[in-house]
C-alpha cells in the first residue's frame, strides 16, 4: 500500500506477508521527488527457497492445476475485475513508484485487466490433437503445465509485464514466484493481495522483492523452478541463460532493443510525426521498444526534422501527478546519468543535438527529470545509434531507398519491434518482411497487442508472450498412444 509515510512492504509468501528472514529492507523512492514511499523487504536465499518451495508444494497438491479449468478461468476473471475496481489505488502505487505520468499509469492499469480477463477466457481452450499414425490405436497430445515458474520482471513497466507472465502461467495450472525489480516493487505486491482476495489458492503466486544479485539469482538457480521468464537488459538475460543451463530450465528472454522508425517519402508526415514522437519519448524514453532510430527518405527529411524537432520542445515535462503532463521523471538518478552520459557521446560523436537533453531546475529539480533530446547528423555506426540508451534521446538519418533503408535498420544487434510508413501496401510488404525484427507496425507505432505473440529476433531475445502462443512457453507437449488391442 502506497501512503504519505512510508510504509512497511513485506514479502509475499504462501498467501500471506513476511518479512525476510533476516529482518533486512530497503526504500523504495518516488522518482519524482526522491520521497521513500516503502520500506521493503529485501528476500536472501532462505527466503527465495521457503518461495520456491511453497510454490512446488502448492503445485504437487493440485490445488490449483487439478481444479476444473471453468473454476480457474472465473477466479482470473475475478482478479481482472479486482484491478479494474482498483485501478485508481493501482495507478497511484504505478505512477508513485515508477515516476510515470499519473494519465499513463491508468491506462497501464487497465491494460493489466485487460490481460488477465484474456487468459481467463484461455483457460478451458487450450486444446491437445488427435494424429492419424502408422499402427493400429489412437495418437493424441496434451497441453501439461510445467510446476513452478519464475518471473523476473523489470521497472519500466511493472505491473503490465508482471500481468503478462502471470496471467497465461496461472491459466496453463503453473504455480509462480514473482520477483519484481528492486527500483519498482510494490505493484506486484498489490497484485498478490488482489488474487488473494479473489479466490486463488494459497501458494499459487507468490513475490520475493530484493537485489537481483540475491534473490534473483537464488531464484534463476534454485532446482525446483521449472522454468524462467526474464524481462531485462541482454547484458543480464545472458546471465539468466546460463544460469538455467544448471537443471535444464525452460526459458524466455525478452530482452534490448533498438528499434528503428522508416518513414518513406509517401508517409502521411504530420500523423507520423506525432506517432512517431510518442512511439520515443512514452514512458521517458525507458521501452525496449523505443523507436529511437529514425530513419527517413531524403526527399522529406528536412521537412521531417523540423516538424519533430518543433513538437518535441512542446512536450511537457513534468510531476507525474498533474494530469497535463506527457513525460515524467527516469526511474533513478543514477539511470539519468547513464542516459546523460550518452548524450555527452553523442555530442562527441559529431552528432547535432537539435534540442533537449538539458536537466530542469525549478520544481522538477528534485527529481530525476530530463528533457527530451533529438539529434540529427548521425550515422549508423554511432553509439548513440547503436547502443541501447533507454531515455528521451533520438537520432533521425536519412535514406535513399528501400535497399538502404533496410540495410541501415537491419544494423543492429536487436530486433525487437519498429515502424514503417509509406501508403505504398506493395513497398511496405516487401520492407516489413525483410526487416529483421519481431514486431513491425505499418502506419502506426503500436505493435503490442495482448492477442497477438510479442518478442524479439537477434540480440532481443527468445520466445514470446502474449496472445495463445505464450501458452506454449508455460507448458510441455506430451505424446499419448492407445493401442487398439
Amino acid at each position: 500500500m502506497v501512503a504519505t509515510e512510508a510504509t512497511f512492504e513485506g514479502l509475499a509468501i504462501g498467501g500471506k506477508r513476511v518479512a525476510a528472514s533476516d529482518g533486512r529492507t530497503a526504500p523504495t523512492t518516488d522518482p519524482a521527488t526522491g520521497e521513500i514511499i516503502a520500506q521493503v523487504a529485501q528476500a536472501n536465499a532462505a527466503d527465495v527457497d521457503l518461495a520456491v518451495k511453497t510454490a512446488h508444494a502448492t503445485y504437487s497438491a493440485g490445488r490449483w492445476h487439478d481444479m476444473h479449468t471453468r473454476e480457474r478461468g472465473q477466479i482470473l476473471q475475478r482478479i481482472a475485475n479486482l484491478i479494474r475496481e482498483r485501478v485508481g489505488f493501482l495507478a497511484q502505487i504505478e505512477s508513485r513508484d515508477g515516476g510515470k505520468p499519473i494519465s499513463a499509469a491508468r491506462g497501464e492499469i487497465g491494460a493489466v485487466a485487460n490481460t488477465f480477463e484474456y487468459y481467463a477466457g484461455a483457460v478451458n481452450k487450450i486444446h491437445g490433437q488427435t494424429i492419424p499414425v502408422n499402427a493400429n490405436g489412437t495418437h493424441m497430445t496434451f497441453r501439461e503445465p510445467l510446476g513452478v515458474c519464475a518471473l523476473i520482471i523489470p521497472w519500466n513497466f511493472p505491473l503490465v509485464i508482471t500481468g503478462w507472465k502471470v496471467a497465461p502461467a496461472l491459466a496453463m495450472g503453473n504455480t509462480v514466484v514473482v520477483k519484481p525489480a528492486s527500483a519498482t516493487p510494490l505493484s506486484a505486491l498489490a497484485l498478490a493481495d488482489l488474487a488473494i482476495e479473489a479466490g486463488l489458492p494459497e501458494g499459487v503466486l507468490n513475490v520475493i522483492t530484493g537485489s537481483g544479485s540475491v534473490a534473483g539469482n537464488a531464484l534463476a538457480l534454485h532446482p525446483l523452478v521449472r522454468k524462467i521468464s526474464f524481462t531485462g537488459s541482454t547484458e543480464v538475460g545472458t546471465g539468466v541463460m546460463k544460469q538455467a543451463a544448471d537443471g535444464i530450465k525452460r526459458v524466455s528472454l525478452e530482452l534490448g532493443g533498438k528499434s528503428a522508425n522508416i518513414v518513406f517519402a509517401d508517409a502521411r508526415i504530420d500523423q507520423c510525426v506525432e506517432s512517431s514522437l510518442w512511439a520515443v519519448y512514452d514512458n521517458a524514453g525507458q521501452d525496449c521498444c523505443s523507436r529511437s532510430r529514425i530513419l527517413v527518405e531524403r526527399p522529406i527529411y528536412d521537412e521531417f526534422v523540423e516538424k519533430f524537432v518543433n513538437r518535441t520542445k512542446t512536450m511537457k515535462v513534468g510531476l507525474p501527478t498533474s494530469e497535463s503532463t506527457e513525460m515524467g521523471p527516469l526511474i533513478t538518478a543514477s539511470h539519468r546519468e547513464s542516459v546523460v552520459n550518452y548524450i555527452h557521446i553523442g555530442d562527441e560523436e559529431g552528432a547535432k543535438r537539435l534540442c533537449g537533453g538539458e536537466i530542469p531546475n525549478g520544481d522538477l529539480a528534485k527529481g530525476n527529470f530530463l528533457t527530451p533530446a533529438v539529434y540529427s547528423n548521425v550515422t549508423s555506426n554511432m553509439r548513440i545509434m547503436q547502443e541501447e540508451v533507454f531515455g528521451p534521446v533520438v537520432g533521425i538519418m536519412p535514406f535513399d531507398g528501400e535497399a538502404e533503408a533496410i540495410r541501415f535498420a537491419n544494423d543492429s544487434p536487436y530486433g525487437l519491434s519498429g515502424s514503417l510508413w509509406t501508403r505504398d501496401i506493395g513497398r511496405a510488404l516487401r520492407v516489413a518482411r525483410a526487416v529483421e525484427t519481431g514486431m513491425l507496425s505499418i502506419n502506426s507505432s503500436s505493435s503490442v497487442h495482448i492477442e497477438a505473440p510479442f518478442g524479439g529476433m537477434k540480440q532481443s531475445g527468445i520466445g514470446r508472450e502474449q496472445g495463445m502462443v505464450a501458452l506454449e512457453h508455460y507448458s510441455e507437449l506430451k505424446s499419448v498412444f492407445i493401442a487398439n488391442d
